[in-house]
């Protein structure tokens, strides 16, 4: 069965070409402006009708993962926290049957993304899974019994970023109080960094404040970015062991750009989250995502299932 898959980011898109665990061709597209859906949509509908044209058999289906709250039933955008807001009410089975003429499954991205983990990734043979995309924001997703959660109003296990960490914590763009987003993620970074004590005498001071920059004072053994980078882990520990005490996951999935230093991020993460969870049965395994970019094109198959198995 050959598929389409539109991976659709913060800011950026992925078009896919799937064809079962093989993604054939795939096209990564930048925006400028994510505020609408209208200004890209010409853009990713060229970008899709192209690799249509090239598949080696018939499109049977497009794939969309979105950027945030899903209907997955009705194919309905609920809520994009700012960005496409004009998703919407949009009519998404309308768009692929003019445009594409195939039928369109719509998800949240990083149910999506775990999706494609379980089916040809990191998590495949595993049946209760989380995974957490550390990026610009912290996408999380859970699933058990083989099946991501979705639950009645579509949000089970997809807020995994807006676990509350800090009592006295920034304000998250969400509009909750010491969110682990809000205290370890991109966006949020400069202001943790701008606000450590020692900042201005950090090599910090000089540089643009991103992930990559953060890990690359660290290796220099800059103070201020090894205590920002320990302040960071903590976070993701402890919104890991939340995730492990609600969900009971055999095995914890990280993805998401800050995974370039995954060396530095999961020896200690691991040692966290032992130390602090109750799991009498044995320890959580926490490992790095395989399939990058394309993790949620793998996903796709597994929103069109004849008979499909994650196992």
């Amino acid at each position: 069965m050959t598929l389409l898959g539109l991976d659709l980011g913060g800011s950026h898109a992925t078009c896919s070409l799937i064809r079962e665990r093989t993604v054939l061709a795939s096209d990564h597209i930048t925006f400028a402006d994510t505020s609408r859906f209208a200004a890209v949509l010409p853009e990713v509908t060229a970008h899709l009708q192209r690799l249509a044209a090239s598949a080696p058999s018939p499109v049977f289906g497009l794939g969309i993962g979105m950027c945030g709250l899903v209907d997955s039933r009705r194919n309905l955008v609920l809520s994009t926290n700012a960005k496409y807001d004009d998703t919407i009410g949009f009519d998404f089975e309308r768009w692929s049957s003019e445009s594409l003429g195939v039928p369109v499954r719509l998800e949240n991205d990083a149910r999506l993304a775990l999706r494609g983990e379980m089916y040809a990734g990191a998590a495949r043979g595993f049946t209760d899974a989380v995974m957490f995309t550390l990026g610009t924001g912290i996408g999380g997703v859970a699933a058990m019994g083989g099946k991501p959660l979705v639950g009645v109003h579509g949000q089970a296990g997809v807020l995994g970023g807006h676990v509350p960490v800090r009592a006295q914590g920034r304000r998250c763009n969400c509009g909750g109080l010491g969110c682990a987003e809000a205290e370890a993620s991109g966006w949020s970074l400069p202001m943790v960094c701008r606000e450590w004590p020692g900042f201005a005498e950090s090599q910090l001071a000089e540089r643009t404040l991103n992930f990559r920059t953060l890990f690359d004072c660290c290796s220099a053994g800059d103070k201020v970015a090894l205590q920002v980078r320990d302040h960071c882990l903590q976070i993701w520990g402890m919104m890991t062991v939340a995730a492990v005490h609600c969900f009971d996951p055999e095995i914890v999935i990280f993805g998401g750009g800050v995974m370039g230093a995954a060396s530095e991020i999961l020896p200690p993460l691991q040692q966290y989250v032992t130390e602090n969870t109750w799991t009498p049965w044995g320890k959580v395994k926490l490992v790095a995502a395989e399939l990058g970019d394309l993790a949620a094109a793998h996903g796709v198959p597994t929103l069109f299932p004849p008979d499909l198995t994650y196992v």
